[in-house]
């Protein structure tokens, strides 16, 4: 006799806090949270982008920015008790590192690093209070592969997968995971470069990524499924990486990839 009834989410019954919730990719891991019955608050920099997209998800949201440590620590007293972290917002310009300015190479890293850190170490005595936890860390792919078109970009998320590694060590002994997924060429992140990415060639698989791909990805990570996994990088890029390695589409290196993760 067939089964009926409903089948509990992966993640009911976790809270969840979703930093850059407002847009793109952080947008579409909060739905897909709730899609998997976790209650979900949001953050933002952006008043009205995020109360629409709060209205449009149905969740509760917090205007923060990540690289204030007030913010940052009002944000996660209004949120808790929480049982996942993401973090999600991030920042980029398109230049080489010789050509960044001064200004933007720290923001880049204030938002795109230390809002990460800021975001965990506040995290880690709400998920030692709940037992344990997982932090997933919205990072890029040219966080193994370096872009020179976004240099500090490059460089603010490889020192992203190194800090997660260092969550996932100091949060072992309290259940508390850490991981990285990085996305490739994700839809809506190619919007910076307007319509020059349909000149490009397409990843092995296709078609670009979209960030219900990056979400689902994420959803494992947050989820009691990947319960033996911490201080993982899970890629997302349609076969970019594997398919073409440092070349990135021969003779398209450094000009075809855009900043993945979701504005502040």
């Amino acid at each position: 006799m067939p089964a009926t009834g409903h089948s509990p989410g992966r993640l009911a019954g976790k809270r969840a806090l979703v930093t850059g919730g407002s847009s793109g990719i952080g947008f579409a891991i909060a739905r897909a949270f709730l899609a998997e019955e976790a209650s979900v608050v949001i953050t933002g920099r952006d008043r009205e982008r995020l109360a629409s997209a709060a209205r449009q998800l149905g969740c509760r949201a917090i205007q923060a920015d990540v690289s204030q440590p007030e913010h940052v620590e009002r944000a996660t007293a209004e949120a808790a008790p929480f049982d996942i972290l993401v973090n999600n917002a991030g920042t980029g310009v398109r230049a080489r590192v010789t050509e960044t300015s001064l200004a933007d190479w720290e923001g880049i890293l204030a938002v795109n690093v230390g809002g990460a850190f800021l975001h965990a170490k506040a995290a880690f005595p709400v998920l030692r209070a709940r037992g344990g936890g997982a932090i997933v860390h919205v990072a890029s792919d040219v966080a193994l592969v370096g872009d020179p078109a976004v240099g500090a970009y490059s460089v603010s998320k490889a020192a992203l997968l190194m800090l997660s590694n260092m969550l996932a060590l100091d949060g072992a002994p309290y259940g508390i995971r850490s991981s990285c997924v990085c996305p490739g060429d994700i839809k809506p992140g190619m919007r910076e470069l307007g319509e020059r990415w349909q000149d490009w060639p397409l990843p092995p698989l296709g078609r670009l990524g979209q960030a219900e791909d990056v979400a689902t990805a994420v959803v494992y990570l947050a989820s009691d499924e990947s319960s033996f996994v911490t201080g993982a990088v899970l890629v997302v890029d349609g076969g970019m990486r594997a398919g073409y390695g440092t070349g990135y589409l021969g003779g398209h290196a450094g000009g075809h990839h855009a900043p993945s993760a979701s504005p502040l």
